[in-house]
């Protein structure tokens, strides 16, 4: 079965390549940087192009190995931060991108199912407690919005054009080769020394953390499933909320030392105070985290510590 990434070179990609590699799936690539030879044949990527998500890559793939069966859709902005400060590259790297996916669909493979990892940014702010599918959409930044663009735009070519699309609204994912956000700032300071680490924010944020492990796993599963929908939306969180001070306190712990964190107190731009799943549809359809939150932030101080030594 022939099926492509967009996006394969990115953190959740990378995981996706190897879960549907040792499934037994040929799996082929697309998106920006270069892919080291080793590490493509490692991870088990039969095919990288490295380019824009556009016709011609499309086109040139799909003469090399056949139309896709499906199509995991991960490319697109990664950063609130970088869409606050460059909207516009936000905006083409993933509503434009994905609407140049979708009409090389309409065109070139109607029957291929679209797997799009968007975000639970979409839902903004003012959620207590678990945050269903149907909930309100109020994103905060550019990013957010940018996403519900994508999503609409999936939404409206699987009405308009039976192109089928299950798109999975991330939360907090985590996990090796991570090199930004929360995890990777907390250990990069506890690795400098000293007794006291001041965070931003409150430290009683709430969200919900999933390792990338498992959220591998889960889009290819959801990328399994019986297509009995042109268009689903399924939230990717674990049902689990953590205040951002106890996964701090837990990263301290690993990492060893004694040191103190403190809070700012100051939210930051684009930063809703709680995002926790609703996970009920995850539990229906049987998909099970497997990867308790202790042992995945074990797991990454462990990474961290080994590649800061190499």
């Amino acid at each position: 079965m022939s099926v492509w990434i967009t996006g394969a070179n990115g953190f959740i990609g990378r995981y996706l390549i190897s879960e549907l590699a040792r499934a037994g799936d040929a799996v082929h690539g697309l998106g920006h940087g270069a892919f080291d030879e080793s590490d493509r044949r490692r991870l088990g990527l039969k095919t990288w192009i490295n380019g824009e998500i556009e016709a011609a890559n499309l086109n040139a793939l799909a003469a090399m190995h056949g139309l896709p069966s499906k199509i995991f859709h991960l490319a697109g902005g990664s950063s609130v931060g970088l869409s606050i400060e460059l909207p516009l590259e936000d905006f083409s790297r993933t509503v434009a991108s994905t609407a140049r996916l979708l009409e090389w669909l309409r065109n070139s493979a109607p029957h291929c199912l679209l797997v799009v990892a968007s975000s639970a940014a979409v839902y903004g702010a003012n959620h207590d407690g678990p945050i269903s599918e149907h909930a309100a959409l109020a994103p905060m930044a550019p990013y957010g919005h940018h996403k519900l663009m994508m999503e609409q735009l999936c939404k409206s070519y699987a009405l308009s054009y039976g192109i089928s699309s299950v798109v999975v609204r991330l939360f907090s994912v985590y996990g090796a080769n991570l090199r930004k956000q929360l995890l990777w700032d907390v250990c990069s300071r506890l690795s400098q020394g000293g007794p006291s680490l001041n965070l931003g924010g409150t430290g009683s944020e709430m969200r919900d953390w999933t390792d990338v492990r498992d959220v591998a796993r889960l889009l290819a599963t959801l990328g399994a499933l019986p297509c009995d929908e042109r268009y689903r939306v399924i939230n990717g969180g674990s049902g689990s909320g953590t205040r951002v001070a106890d996964i701090a306190d837990m990263m301290v712990r690993h990492f060893g030392g004694e040191t103190t964190v403190s809070y700012s107190g100051r939210a930051r731009p684009g930063d809703p105070y709680s995002l926790v799943a609703d996970d009920s549809t995850l539990r229906r359809i049987g998909f099970e985290w497997r990867i308790p939150l202790e042992r995945g932030i074990m797991d990454y101080v462990t990474w961290f510590k080994g590649q800061a030594r190499g």
